[in-house]
Parts: structure tokens; C-alpha cells; sequence
């Protein structure tokens, strides 16, 4: 029996390192199940980091409706290298701006070079409740309690369309992001679980920054979490709000507008397409 997406393009992208792939469902009507993401994720060469799904727009204007896709098949609200790559992916179209429509709300991107662009991340929630946390508290300085054996005592939360639980400390390079990552990421603290970030301060505009990302793990670059930082770190006094965050995989340029919109300006690049077919969905189909 042919499935639905039989034959269907994809795209494997990078942002900063973050492995994306691009499935365009427009025309199509089709909402990719988790079981149908986890099944892309185990075909060789297709593991991602999340998966960007590309519907029809449910609002005159718009260029697409945007799903986004963890690994383990769970949704995310936002990714920011991700919708680097589709908006990479609809320049070939001849956009060179978009307006692209997620549940976490409305995101838009313009091209500035070949392979650079921006995204408007939009405001960032700081209230513990958009977070969201589990009991009222001040989102800049967060006890972490129960306490995590190895873990920084206290973090910044911040929802960039994801929740984000931000750690600045003395040297990056030393933290278990693995164990820590893990831990943190199914707190009590978080009833939806929470992006992990560890931030060392470089300079007032360079921040060093390795993260773990709920539902995927560990990865090279996470947009969300780069814009997350910024915002705490500028609320911290620890940078300006415009600053270089360094990730494993790339890096990215974040400025926090004085209309309070979050900007991110990072690269996208592509490594190929192929197709997808019926029998790579058994396992999903069963």
C-alpha cells in the first residue's frame, strides 16, 4: 500500500551545525504522526535534530503553517536555526522574506547573503507561568530545588516558544552536558520539561554556550536556547543585548531590540536531497 508520503522531497539542511531536516507538505493533506517522524529519524542519513514540516497557511498572508518535530517524534514550539533552512529552502521559490505561522505564534526571516539570515524570534515570556515553571518565582534567578548533584544552584528561565533553563558558569567546557542535560531536562520544576543551557561569559558581546535540548539531546546548535541566553544574560547585566553566542557547530549573532523582539542572524546550509517512500513507514504504519 502506497503511503502518503511516497516520493515526497527532503531536504537535510544545517543551521550552525544543528541537523534539520525540510519536508515540504504543501498541496498535501497530511499531518505528519510522531511515529512517522521517528521513522524519517532512523533512515540512514536522516537522523535530525527536528524536523521542519511545512503545511498550507491557515491565514491570508502567510507563506506556511510550520510544525517542528524532535527526534524522539515530540513537537516543538520554535527553532531558529530550522527556520534558517526554510527559509533557505523557499528562497529557491524567490522569497527572500517570509511569514511562517507555528503554535507558538507567528515568525518572520529576510535574506541577507546567499546563505545568511535573519529570523524575528519575537518578545521573549518571562513570566514563570509562559515558562512554564511549576510555582510562582522570579524567572531571573531561579533556585534550582531539589537540587541536581553536579548542577549550577540557580538559572534563568526564559520561553523563547520553547521553555529554556539558562546556567551561566566559569567554563563550559567542564560541565557533564550529558548527565546534567538529562537530569534537568524532566525536573519538577518544568511540567513541560525544559531546553538546558550553560552559558560562560566571554566578553560583555561573546558568550560561550553548549546546550541540551528536551526531546533530542545534546546538540552542535540550538537558536532558541542562543536567544534565551542573550535575554538572560542582558537581564543579568552580564552582556549588552546584542552579543556573540558560540555554539559547538557555528555561530550566531542575537539582539534583543528595544521593541523587545529577539533577532537571530546565523547561517543555513545545504548537504542534499532525497526522497522519501511507503516502506521506510511500516514500523510507523504498524
Amino acid at each position: 500500500m502506497t503511503h502518503p508520503l511516497d516520493n515526497r522531497p527532503i531536504l537535510r539542511m544545517n543551521g550552525a551545525g544543528n541537523e534539520i531536516l525540510v519536508l515540504d507538505l504543501r498541496g498535501l493533506d497530511h499531518e505528519l504522526s510522531p511515529a512517522e517522524a521517528r521513522a524519517i529519524a532512523a533512515q540512514p542519513g536522516l537522523r535530525f535534530d527536528q524536523l521542519m514540516a511545512l503545511h498550507d497557511p491557515r491565514t491570508a498572508g502567510d507563506d506556511a503553517f510550520m510544525r517542528i518535530y524532535n527526534i524522539d517524534g515530540s513537537l516543538s514550539g520554535a527553532c531558529g536555526n530550522g527556520t534558517r533552512c526554510v527559509a533557505w529552502a523557499l528562497a529557491r521559490e524567490g522569497k527572500t522574506s517570509l511569514r511562517l505561522e507555528t503554535d507558538a505564534g507567528r515568525i518572520e526571516t529576510r535574506r541577507e547573503t546567499d546563505a545568511l539570515f535573519t529570523v524575528d524570534m519575537g518578545a521573549p515570556r518571562l513570566d514563570w507561568r509562559d515558562i512554564p515553571l511549576a510555582h510562582a518565582t522570579d524567572t531571573a534567578a531561579v533556585a534550582l530545588d531539589p537540587p541536581v548533584p553536579g548542577a549550577p544552584a540557580q538559572f534563568s528561565a526564559v520561553n523563547m516558544g520553547n521553555p529554556h533553563a539558562v546556567f551561566f558558569v566559569s567554563d563550559a567546557a567542564k560541565i557533564d552536558l550529558d548527565t546534567l542535560g538529562r537530569a534537568i531536562e524532566i525536573h519538577p520544576l518544568f511540567p513541560q520539561r525544559v531546553n538546558v543551557s550553560f552559558a560562560q561569559i566571554l566578553a560583555p558581546d561573546d558568550v560561550l554556550l553548549r546546550v541540551w535540548e528536551r526531546g533530542t539531546g545534546a546538540t552542535l546548535a540550538c537558536g532558541t536556547a542562543a536567544c534565551a541566553t542573550l535575554v538572560a544574560s542582558a537581564r543579568a547585566g552580564l552582556t549588552g543585548r546584542r552579543a556573540r553566542l558560540r555554539l559547538p557547530g557555528g555561530e550566531l549573532t542575537i539582539d534583543w531590540r528595544d521593541d523587545d523582539h529577539v533577532m537571530m542572524t546565523g547561517p543555513a546550509e545545504f548537504e542534499f536531497e532525497t526522497r522519501l517512500a511507503s516502506a521506510m513507514f511500516a514500523s510507523a504504519d504498524a
